[in-house]
């Protein structure tokens, strides 16, 4: 009756711009074979993963070590984050920094200019994870999105959604956030959340590590 989630942000991208639709880096591969070793003894029975690359490729990097079947689901995709999508953190910073600090009040669901706010997100995202829900395995592995990871635990948590970056100031790239689904109750309960132990003992793989 029980069925665990284990929601793993994709690996580090081989790009700082925001959102863009680019391959792996090399530490993002490390980053992925890392946290499919980790989970290969939970016994993952399936994979999901976003239709962006860098999701699709660390589903494909952490399966050599399950050899599942791997789904592909385009509503798993990270937030749009509208105009500031190709931009780097500077650019960002400077046409839109008015909005970045109304965001950091999290007064409201503020979506991102001409993008998502995080209620979209979960409108779109969460009938997947209940699809994945009415599945006979009792593992998945899904491999998805910063944004979509905290606005998901949000929603959960029954938080606001416009307060979903309480969760964490940024995930770590290849980090396990865990889902518990009882299907008796039909409630979902965060077991683990960020979980980057498998990272530590290589900085270099590590946010603050990303030179």
């Amino acid at each position: 009756m029980i069925m665990n989630i284990y929601l793993i942000r994709h690996g580090r991208q081989d790009s700082r711009l925001c959102n863009v639709d680019v391959d792996l880096s090399p530490e993002g591969y490390r980053q992925a074979a890392l946290v499919g070793e980790r989970l290969a003894g939970q016994g993952i029975q399936m994979v999901c993963s976003s239709a962006l690359k860098r999701a699709v490729q660390t589903a494909r990097a952490a399966n050599l070590f399950w050899n599942v079947t791997h789904v592909v689901e385009p509503d798993l995709r990270e937030i749009d984050f509208g105009l500031m999508e190709g931009l780097s953190d500077e650019e960002i910073l400077e046409r839109f920094g008015e909005f970045k600090r109304e965001q950091q009040k999290m007064e409201r669901d503020l979506p991102y200019p001409r993008g998502e706010c995080a209620g979209d997100v979960i409108r779109r995202a969460m009938p997947v994870l209940e699809r994945i829900t009415q599945r006979p395995e009792e593992r998945v592995a899904v491999v998805t999105h910063g944004g979509l990871i905290r606005s998901v635990v949000s929603h959960i948590l029954g938080m606001e959604p416009g307060t979903c970056r309480l969760l964490g100031n940024s995930l770590e790239n290849c980090s396990i956030t865990e889902l518990r689904f009882d299907r008796e109750t039909g409630r979902f309960t965060l077991e683990r959340f960020n979980d980057y132990a498998h990272l530590e003992h290589e900085p270099r793989l590590l946010r603050s590590g990303w030179t």
